[in-house]
């Protein structure tokens, strides 16, 4: 056996999510808005391993995986960085990206590895670190990266980083790609120029939607799915009302853009229903590809050590 088939490796999966509600407050000073996210984890999964290496360095496969970046900005190396940084040690490591979630689609792609890199870094290196330091470093991430290491259900507040469980039945998904990404902080730009001179309330999570959830009711969910940030991704993107339109039209109980966008979400009654509404968004050509997914999904996993 050589050198570099005896180093240790780490590969932990990691789930996408969906926004069950987003519910967005007026700008604060700092630029970010308060928000009231019902984050949902969906079973569509990035894996990342991390391999004993003799520098920082980042690989990626899978569809799309031209546009992850592969440098110090890809948040599962700043993961890295920053919790050697922490310990005290170099970030001497290898990190491949198997990816699968769909890339700068609003459903957190960056911040699953991110948050999966993290959790394969800590266990790697034997750190141990407390399960809320972790979730410390994932909001120094970004907003939507803690959710990516708990998973399941839960209600964002702040930013979306402060995390409170909620309880979720079972619920069928089809995500429609669509052709290139929307960047994050253009859809809240837009957000914010659609908004000027009105009043915006603060963000509450609506406690219909929060029962809906615990229910497992999908006609009830359907009823109360919301996401504030679809009519700014819509006006910047306005070919995406044609696929929610031909999910919706195709058997889905309803349809919103997830998160920032560009994916759009379809809820479906069951499994079967969910390969129809797929099969429907597929031959209406308004999109380039769908997924099928169940929720709620695990957050961030090790699968395997090495």
């Amino acid at each position: 056996m050589n050198h570099v088939e005896s180093r240790r490796a780490v590969t932990v999966r990691v789930p996408a999510k969906v926004n069950v509600q987003l519910a967005v407050g007026a700008a604060r000073p700092d630029g970010f808005h308060d928000l009231a996210n019902v984050f949902l984890a969906v079973s569509l999964y990035d894996e990342v391993t991390v391999t004993e290496a003799d520098a920082l360095t980042v690989s990626c496969t899978g569809p799309d995986a031209g546009q992850v970046p592969l440098d110090r900005t890809n948040l599962a190396a700043r993961a890295a960085e920053i919790l050697a940084a922490r310990a005290g040690i170099e970030p001497a490591v290898h990190l491949h990206i198997a990816k699968n979630i769909p890339v700068a689609g609003g459903m957190a792609g960056g911040s699953a590895d991110g948050a999966a890199a993290l959790l394969a870094c800590d266990t790697l290196w034997g750190l141990n670190t407390p399960r809320a330091q972790l979730l410390d470093i994932c909001a120094e991430l970004g907003s939507d990266v803690p959710f990516s290491l708990v998973g399941g259900a839960a209600l964002g507040t702040g930013r979306g980083e402060l995390l409170t469980p909620v309880e979720a039945g079972t619920f069928h998904w089809v995500f429609a790609v669509a052709d290139g990404g929307l960047s994050t902080p253009a859809v809240f730009r837009e957000f914010d120029r659609l908004a000027e001179g009105t009043q915006i309330p603060e963000p509450d999570a609506s406690p219909a939607l929060l029962a809906a959830l615990a229910s497992g009711d999908a006609d009830a969910l359907a009823a109360t799915l919301a996401n504030d940030l679809q009519p700014a991704a819509l006006s910047l993107r306005p070919q995406l009302a044609g696929t929610l339109a031909a999910g919706t039209d195709g058997g889905a109980l309803a349809a919103l853009v997830s998160g920032s966008g560009p994916t759009t979400a379809f809820l479906c009654r069951d499994a079967e229903s969910a390969e129809k509404v797929a099969a429907a968004l597929e031959a209406s050509g308004t999109c380039r590809t769908t997924r099928v997914a169940g929720s709620p999904a695990a957050g961030a996993t090790v699968l395997h050590e090495a």
